[in-house]
């Protein structure tokens, strides 16, 4: 009791003298707020949860979305520093935003939204994607902010010749909380090409791309439209009083809280997982999945199935994507919490979770011959074009409830298996991969299953289920430090500062757990042209 106590009160010292760090991220599912002391610890945290709507053939959140969302998960996340420590909370250290990388925000010179928020979900930019990764010989995947813009061109939309800016949802929420264009280089590569010699928009491809845009009729310099990039650790700007008010209505929240360079949910997970060195890598599991692997040296290959990107600190980064991981997932758990409450039952939901993966641990260890694809939209590495949530299985199929869930984990991180092989021929060595998300939460099941799809030892942080937002507060973290030890890096504050004393839990996989996965995603590979089909019909 005295310990806890004395707990409460060096809490409520940081709090008042601002040894507090913000971190917010804008997830696909949900918007997270996380307040951490100077030791890296959650204190308080919360969270608004919204979904995407498909308007018009396009997948979007409004401005409106946005902002409420924001503002509630501030509010519930002050609220608990209100009621756990009899604090109103008017200032911290330092803050930071991410969001969901890529996708296309364009502003007029008045700062009106020209069209719709078109997510990274949005696979519409087909002829852009196979010409400007021609042009640039470097992929330009479909969702990335640059192929958004040039598939506009293309289409010649009305609103290309009135784009004055544009940004990912990141960049946009930074820019109207403190008046900064600017963008971690993390976000910035996944909207054009980064050069990490020069921590910045590859010079040669924005010249290349101002010649293909001039071709379509577009006299633009497109660096005057791209924000500015930073990386980790530099000064990106202070709270403006209109920006606190636009966070927090209340009026409580001080202006003048300098704030980080805004990142990537890419960016934060590599940070939440301390992965920012050559040879570490960490798989982000959320509505989409995808692997990051810090590469020693570029490939050797263009792949269009890899993007290169890079840490929040500017080293390259081969990115394995996939639109498509956990959405099935919890569809079907809502599905068995409504059987549940049929039958008068009143279980709730992360114990449905609980006991629908621990299930796994009786089932088959190749899902007993079921094949399932979780697709809720297109999915590039296996060239489909739009998502069929599918399950297809002989007559004598194993159907239990075991073998079911072991195989909708399998399949959420089928696509990702395929990519990495990708990377394994072009000799990328990996000795550190750390899964984190939601998806992990159950201690070992899912850990299991991706060590096994990996075939490498996979590591779970105890922070895993904080996430983005935590990886975010760790960052606004990292300038504060970085002001005062400006010859420190990232990996170095990392390593010696937030994770010298979680090192996580480890799984390696065993020959067994290989081969039932291995056997699992021939099925898999096999299927797809069933996938593919069923887009074509339904």
């Amino acid at each position: 009791m005295v310990e806890q106590i004395e707990q409460t009160e060096w809490i409520q010292d940081q709090i008042r003298n601002k040894q507090t760090y913000l971190g917010i991220e804008l997830g696909s599912t949900r918007i997270k707020t996380v307040l951490v002391t100077n030791d890296f610890l959650p204190i308080a945290s919360g969270e608004h949860e919204w979904e995407n709507k498909l308007v018009e053939g396009v997948w979007t959140y409004s401005l409106e979305e946005i902002w409420q969302g924001l503002q509630q998960s501030y509010r519930l996340m002050a609220n608990q520093v209100q009621n756990k420590y009899h604090i109103e909370l008017s200032e911290v250290g330092a803050m930071g935003f991410s969001a969901m990388m890529h996708g296309y925000l364009t502003f007029d010179k008045e700062n009106n939204l020209l069209v719709p928020f078109r997510t990274w979900r949005n696979a519409m930019t087909a002829q852009a994607e196979e010409r400007l990764t021609e042009a640039f010989q470097f992929n330009i995947p479909q969702r990335w902010s640059i192929a958004h813009l040039y598939q506009a061109m293309l289409n010649k939309e009305e609103h290309v010749g009135d784009i004055s800016f544009f940004t990912t949802l990141a960049g946009y929420v930074h820019w109207q909380l403190t008046g900064e264009k600017v963008l971690g280089i993390g976000d910035a590569s996944g909207m054009f090409p980064v050069d990490s010699q020069i921590n910045d928009y590859d010079k040669k491809h924005l010249e290349h791309f101002n010649q293909l845009a001039q071709q379509e009729g577009y006299s633009i310099n497109l660096e005057d439209l791209l924000p500015r990039v930073k990386v980790a650790g530099q000064t990106s700007g202070i709270l403006t009083q209109e920006g606190a008010y636009l966070l927090d209505p209340s009026g409580k929240l001080k202006a003048g809280i300098p704030l980080c360079p805004p990142e990537g949910d890419a960016g934060t997970g590599m940070v939440a997982t301390n992965s920012v060195l050559p040879r570490t890598g960490n798989v982000s599991a959320g509505t989409s999945v995808f692997a990051m692997i810090v590469l020693e040296q570029p490939l050797k290959t263009v792949h269009p199935e890899i993007d290169i990107v890079t840490t929040p600190s500017g080293e390259l980064v081969a990115m394995v994507h996939a639109n498509n991981c956990s959405t099935e997932i919890d569809a079907w758990v809502k599905l068995f919490k409504e059987f549940t409450q049929k039958l008068g039952l009143e279980i709730d939901t992360p114990t449905i979770y609980k006991t629908l993966f621990n299930s796994t641990r009786e089932a088959d260890l190749d899902g007993g011959g079921i094949l399932v694809y979780g697709y809720h939209s297109g999915e590039n590495i296996t060239k489909t074009p739009v998502g069929r949530p599918l399950i297809v299985r002989t007559p004598d199929s194993k159907l239990t409830l075991g073998n079911f869930m072991r195989t909708q984990l399998m399949t959420a991180f089928g696509a990702l298996r395929i990519g990495m092989t990708i990377l394994e021929q072009e000799g990328v060595h990996v000795d550190q991969l750390v899964g984190h998300g939601g998806i992990f939460k159950t201690p070992e099941i899912a850990q299991e299953i991706l060590a096994a799809a990996m075939k490498s030892p996979v590591t779970v942080m105890e922070t895993a289920g904080e996430g983005g937002a935590w990886g975010m507060a760790v960052l606004a973290a990292f300038q504060a430090f970085k002001q005062e030890n400006p010859q420190k890096t990232l990996a170095d504050f990392l390593s010696n500062q937030v994770f010298q004393s979680d090192k996580g839990q480890t799984i390696k996989p065993t020959a067994a757990t290989i081969h039932g996965y291995d056997l699992f995603i021939q099925r898999y590979e096999k299927g797809l042209p069933i996938e593919q089909l069923a887009g074509e019909l339904l």
